[in-house]
C-alpha cells in the first residue's frame, strides 16, 4: 500500500537526514544569557517602533494557549452564557541569531476571565499572583523573564479572523511595553482565536506590538503593512488599526520532540486522521448551527437593507454576509468530503468482514447440525 511504501521510504532515510529539517529549531532552546543582556542594553527597539518582525511560538507554548482559550469557551456556554476571555503570561527572550525576533517558549495561564469586550489582570491578587511567578519561579528555576501576555477573542466565527487588538487591549499592551521595554525586556502581546481554530482545525493566533504615543502610522496601513480604505481595515483590525503592528507568527519544537512525532505518526496519529471526524465534534455541531443562525440574521438584514435601497447594492450590502456563506459551504463540504472518503476506503471491507463473520458463524451453526444429527 502507499502508506506501506511511504513507511519503507522513510526507514531509507539517514537518522541524520531525518532530524536536520528541525535541528535549527533547537537553537531556539539555546538560552546564551550574555546574548540577551547584550541586546538589553542596547535596546534598539526604542528608537525603531517597527524593530520586531517576527516572533517564534513553541509548540508547547501554542498548544497550552489554545487550551486555555476553549476552556475559557465551554466554562462560559456551561454557565448559560457567552464564552469567556481568558489571560496569561508568556515567557521568552529576544532570538540571539536575530535580534529582529522575539522567542517565547512557555505561557501561564492567570486567574482572570473577562467579557467580550474587556479583559485585564488589574486585580490585585492576580498582580501579586503574577509578581510571585515571576521571582519564585522563573528567575530562579528557568532563568527566564515574563515577555508578553496572551488572552482570546472568543467572537462568533466570521470571514475574518478575530485576532486584533481592541482599544482596551492597546492600553494594556502600552502599560506594559512602556515599562518592560525600558527596562530592556520587549513586551509582546498575542491574541487567540478559539472558536476559529476549532472550526479551521488549525491554531488562529496573532503577535502584536503596541506603538508608542508620539509615533504617527502610514496613513492608509494596517498593521500587517497592506493598504485598505477605512471601512475595510476596522472591519478587520478594529478601530486602532493605527497603533499597533502585527508580527509574523512561526511555530518551532526540537529536534527531539519532531522525532517522536514522526515516530508516533507513522505508528499512531495517522489512524487519528480515519478514527477523528472534527465536524461532528460538539464543539463544533453547536458552533455550525451557531453560525449559520447568525448568518441568516446577516442576510435578512442586509435584503431588507437592500429593499431599501431600491434593489440597489452597489454599496455591496450583501457581499460580506455572501462571502461568510461560501466561507461557511466550503468548510462544511471539506468535511463531508472527508465522511465519503472514509466510507469509499472502509464501507467495502466492513461489509466483507460482516459477511465473512456471517459466513464463518452459518458454517459453525452447520457443522454443530451435522455433529448433532450424527449423533
Amino acid at each position: 500500500t502507499k502508506l506501506a511504501s511511504s513507511r519503507r521510504a522513510w526507514r531509507r532515510v539517514p537518522a541524520s537526514r531525518r532530524m536536520a529539517a528541525t535541528t535549527s529549531d533547537d537553537a531556539s532552546f539555546v538560552h546564551d544569557k550574555a546574548a540577551i543582556e547584550s541586546a538589553s542594553r542596547a535596546k534598539p527597539w526604542l528608537s525603531d517602533p517597527n524593530y520586531f518582525r517576527r516572533v517564534r511560538v513553541s509548540a508547547l507554548a501554542a498548544v497550552k494557549m489554545l487550551q486555555h482559550a476553549v476552556e475559557g469557551v465551554r466554562v462560559g456556554k456551561d454557565r448559560g452564557g457567552m464564552p469567556l476571555e481568558i489571560m496569561g503570561l508568556m515567557a521568552g527572550h529576544i532570538d540571539t541569531s536575530d535580534e529582529r525576533t522575539l522567542i517565547i517558549h512557555d505561557c501561564f495561564p492567570l486567574p482572570v476571565e473577562g467579557t467580550e469586550t474587556r479583559v485585564m489582570a488589574d486585580d490585585p491578587e492576580v498582580m501579586n499572583y503574577m509578581i510571585k511567578l515571576n521571582d519564585k519561579f522563573l528567575e530562579k528555576t528557568r532563568n527566564e523573564r515574563f515577555c508578553g501576555w496572551y488572552h482570546s477573542h472568543p467572537f462568533d466565527v466570521s470571514l475574518h479572523p478575530n485576532w486584533f487588538l481592541s482599544a482596551t487591549d492597546v492600553s494594556t499592551q502600552l502599560l506594559w511595553q512602556n515599562m518592560e521595554d525600558r527596562a530592556g525586556n520587549p513586551w509582546l502581546a498575542i491574541v487567540v482565536d478559539p472558536l476559529r481554530s476549532i472550526a479551521k482545525s488549525r491554531p488562529e493566533i496573532g503577535a502584536f506590538r503596541a506603538y508608542p504615543p508620539e509615533y504617527t502610522a502610514p496613513a492608509g496601513s494596517t498593521p500587517d503593512g497592506k493598504i485598505l480604505d477605512k471601512s475595510a481595515c476596522d472591519e478587520r483590525w478594529g478601530a486602532c488599526a493605527d497603533r499597533y503592528h502585527c508580527l509574523k507568527v512561526e511555530y518551532f519544537m526540537s529536534s527531539l520532540s519532531s522525532s517522536m512525532l514522526s515516530i508516533l505518526s507513522r505508528s499512531f496519529l495517522w489512524t487519528t486522521v480515519f478514527a477523528s471526524t472534527p465536524m461532528l465534534e460538539r464543539e463544533n455541531r453547536t458552533g455550525m448551527a451557531e453560525r449559520i443562525i447568525s448568518l441568516s440574521d446577516k442576510l435578512g438584514a442586509a435584503r431588507l437593507d437592500r429593499r431599501s435601497a431600491a434593489g440597489d447594492d452597489s454599496s455591496g450590502v450583501l457581499s460580506k454576509p455572501t462571502d461568510e456563506a461560501s466561507d461557511l459551504a466550503v468548510e462544511h463540504l471539506r468535511g463531508q468530503a472527508m465522511q465519503v472518503i472514509k466510507a469509499s476506503l472502509f464501507a467495502d471491507t466492513g461489509t466483507a468482514a460482516a459477511a465473512g463473520g456471517a459466513g464463518g458463524g452459518a458454517a459453525g451453526s452447520g457443522a454443530g447440525a451435522g455433529d448433532a444429527d450424527m449423533e
